[in-house]
């Protein structure tokens, strides 16, 4: 294996069960929520994290990896801890964390679309970088309800991402810049 390949499962195992705890997560937050619109909102997210998790599942095994145990166990934790949490801390900092977490998750994605790319797995990295562009509605929404909230003029919000096309072109880039060294 290569060096870029060993990163990208290091990675693709954290994504993976990563996405179960935003999941479990986002089941405690959908319920937290008193407006249908919002709550279905949740749900729909949720469903995408569930698919992202398929997703990582996917590329592990054609990389010929398995999940960690330990991840799955720490994330499972953390994720329903996160959705009891939910449902007795308030609206705003679900909605504050969830917009953080998915800002990073993001780069995570697009930093596997490179690995992957590096690794010489081609295959991988669109599905890798839709994921990266689901990731970012993912934070946008997020950004919008937290900016909405009264306490989202008071807290600093995290660094916004780049514009969304930035996920595939910034690729292009990298790959072209690689290209003309060989």
């Amino acid at each position: 294996m290569t060096k870029a390949q060993d990163a990208l499962v290091r990675l693709l195992r954290q994504a993976y069960s990563g996405e179960r705890a935003a999941a479990y997560a986002y089941q405690g937050h959908a319920r937290s929520v008193r407006d249908p619109r919002v709550k279905a909102e949740i749900r729909k997210i949720e469903r995408e994290e569930w698919e992202h998790r398929a997703n990582n599942l996917a590329l592990l095994q054609a990389l010929g990896a398995t999940p960690s145990r330990w991840l799955e166990f720490k994330m499972s934790v953390i994720g329903r801890s996160i959705s009891a949490f939910c449902r007795v801390g308030g609206w705003f900092i679900p909605m504050y964390g969830a917009g953080k977490l998915e800002r990073s998750n993001i780069g995570e994605y697009t930093v596997a679309a490179g690995l992957a790319q590096a690794a010489g797995h081609a295959d991988m990295v669109p599905i890798l970088l839709t994921m990266a562009e689901v990731e970012w509605d993912h934070e946008q929404y997020f950004r919008r309800h937290v900016k909405a909230h009264w306490l989202g003029r008071l807290v600093p919000i995290w660094p916004e991402p780049p514009p969304r096309n930035s996920i595939r072109e910034g690729l292009k880039t990298e790959a072209l810049t690689a290209g003309s060294r060989t």
